[in-house]
This record gives C-alpha cells, structure tokens and sequence, in this order.
C-alpha cells in the first residue's frame, strides 16, 4: 500500500485524513491530533498533500513541506463542489483529497514566516485605524447632540478638542468634558499606535528590494508595495497580468449565456485589502493628473470620458498589471522610456 495523494481537514485539535493510492482508491482514513501531526507524516514516504487556504494552513504546508511532501493550497470555494454527501470531516478530506489532484487546480502561493509576520502588522494597523475611526465618530456623535459640530477629517478633532473642553460658555457640563477628555486621549493613543506600525512597515519595506520596485509606481506607496509583496511573493503563480487583476477582483464580473455576454461591475473577488488600497492609490493619482497630467496623457483622457470611481478602478487594474510585470521579470519602473526589454500595456519596464 503506497499512498501517492492526501487530503488534510485542517482544525485547532483534530485533524481528518484522506489518502488514496495511485489508482484513486481510498486507502487511509484517519483522525490524528495535534500532537501526532508531526510524527505521522515524518514517517511517511513522500506524496502529494492538499490542504484548504484557512487559519494555520501556511504553517502545517511550510511544516510539511520540510519532510519532502508536496504541499498545496486551494481556496476553499473551489474544493466545495467535489464534497460529494453532506458536510462532515470525513467529506472534506475527500474532497480536498479530490480536488488537489484536478489539473486545472488554481493553487494558493505557500506564505515564508517572513510574509505572514509583516502582513500581521499590516492587519494590526489596519485594526487601530478601524477603531480609530469609529472613536472619532463616537466623539463627534456625542458632540452633536449638544449642539457643537466638528468638520470632516481626523485631523479636526484634535484640532477643536483643547477648545471644545475649554470653553465655558457652550453648555457642556462636567461630566460630559471629562468623558471627552478621556475619548479624546484614547484616540490619541490610537492614532500614536497606527503612525508607529506605519513607521514598522516602512522599515521593512527599505529592507526589500521587490517592494522597493513598486514603490516607483505612481499610485504605490510604501503600505501598498509591502502588503503586496508580503501577499502575492514573486506573482509567478500567476500566468499573466491579467490573471492577478482578476484575483484582486478588479476586472468586470461576468454572466453570459447562450452567446450572449453580459459584463457587469467589478468581481470584488480576492484580497480586500490589496484591492482598496489600489483603488484609494489610483484616486490620489487622479486628484494629481486632474491639474497637472498632459492633457494627451492616457489618464487625463479616461478622466473626461468616464466618472471617476470608473477611472480609478481602471488606474487600479492597470497598476496591477504593472506589478505583476516587474514582480515576475525582476524589472524596475521607467514611465518615460520609449524602448525596453519587456512591455506591459503601455507600461515600460527594463530588467536590470
């Protein structure tokens, strides 16, 4: 018995196995515990083993890995139609079992520690910057019920607050300042914790080459550059440019039948994250190429012709492209040459 495939049902403390041989037929099925994950697959000749993209999936495949095993990763969505009965572990495993083996399988890139640790930072700061903003809207919504409105922006609070609590004449009364005040200081301290994590990932992203290479993208910043390389590594799992738009979810969503083809708005399918900082990049370009582009520039065209939320997706979708570009060739950005190795749309990039 020589077990050539397995599928893991990943979980916190058991753990479903499936195996098949070379023919297909089920010759393992097995529940092991956390503990006896090491010592089973130590031992156990090297084969083909898939696994669900979930919590700790990047590290058993890394662990694995290191005993001679082929690991890979699927995205969940896509093991679902080979469960065959209702869902149970046992299901699962088969039919992670099942779909590894597909040719047609989309694979999930295997994350280094290096990875992982720097997009937890990414998803630290993007916590802080949620409470961040739901505390200033907190303070501004106690603040309206007393008659004082503060401008939009962050920024107004801190400015208005010393003034708001100095004041004695706009009929806030001591208990209220001195829950302000206290709000006030939280939001502070958030603020102080987002600008240092800010400062953490602009540290890495000076240590990193690739990331630095995006950087030189109009509309790519040091969060952006970081939080892509950390996700998508070397994009070689890509086929193309426009395979890592698609993941991102920045091309349009499709219904077509019997001949006819419908293209909707964009998929939003993929990384949320990468996605809205794209998206947030390419509109601060717009607010720029709208007084001082050419007025032949391809972006300052797109500007007249279409809204603008249309046009930063499309600023989006090519920047992606762009990054899948200069991520697989090792290239470095150069908007004004008029000869390079490698083209990409109208981007040129020349390899070093």
């Amino acid at each position: 018995m020589k077990i050539t495939t397995i599928g893991i049902d990943l979980a916190k403390e058991v753990f479903q196995i499936h195996g098949v041989d070379e023919y297909g037929k089920a010759v393992l099925r097995k529940q092991l515990r956390r503990g006896q994950m090491t010592e089973f697959f130590a031992n156990l000749g090297p084969c083909l083993i898939g696994l669900e993209a979930c919590g700790s999936s990047h590290h058993w495949a890394r662990k694995l890995g290191g005993f001679g095993h082929t690991v890979k990763l699927m995205s969940p969505q896509f093991v679902k139609p080979y469960v065959k009965t209702n869902k149970h572990d046992m299901a699962d495993a088969e039919a992670i079992c099942e779909a590894v083996t597909r040719p047609n399988m989309r694979f999930v890139p295997i994350k280094t520690v290096e990875q992982q640790a720097i997009l937890s930072v990414h998803r630290a700061r993007q916590g802080f910057v949620k409470a961040r903003t739901s505390q200033a809207n907190q303070i501004r919504g106690l603040l309206s019920e007393f008659g004082i409105v503060i401008p939009q922006g962050i920024q107004s609070i801190g400015k208005r607050m010393p003034d708001i609590l100095e004041d004695a004449e706009n009929g806030l009364p001591g208990t209220m300042r001195r829950v302000l005040e206290r709000l006030n200081d939280h939001l502070k301290e958030l603020d102080r914790q987002v600008k240092e994590l800010e400062l953490q990932i602009k540290l890495w992203h000076k240590e990193n080459e690739a990331s630095q290479r995006l950087e030189a993208i109009p509309g790519v910043g040091p969060i952006t550059a970081s939080a892509i390389v950390a996700t998508v590594g070397n994009a070689t799992e890509f086929k193309s440019s426009r395979q890592l738009a698609a993941w991102l979810g920045l091309v349009p969503k499709q219904h077509s039948s019997g001949g006819k083809q419908l293209l909707l708005g964009i998929s939003k399918r993929g990384d949320t994250y990468l996605r809205t900082l794209l998206i947030h990049g390419a509109r601060a370009v717009i607010r720029f190429a709208e007084k001082k582009a050419e007025p032949e520039s391809w972006l300052r065209k797109l500007i007249t012709r279409r809204n603008k939320n249309v046009a930063a997706v499309a600023l989006a979708n090519k920047n992606a492209r762009i990054i899948w570009a200069l991520l697989t060739q090792k290239a470095t950005f150069h908007p004004d040459h008029t000869m390079a190795t490698y083209c990409c749309g109208s981007l040129i990039v020349r390899v070093d």
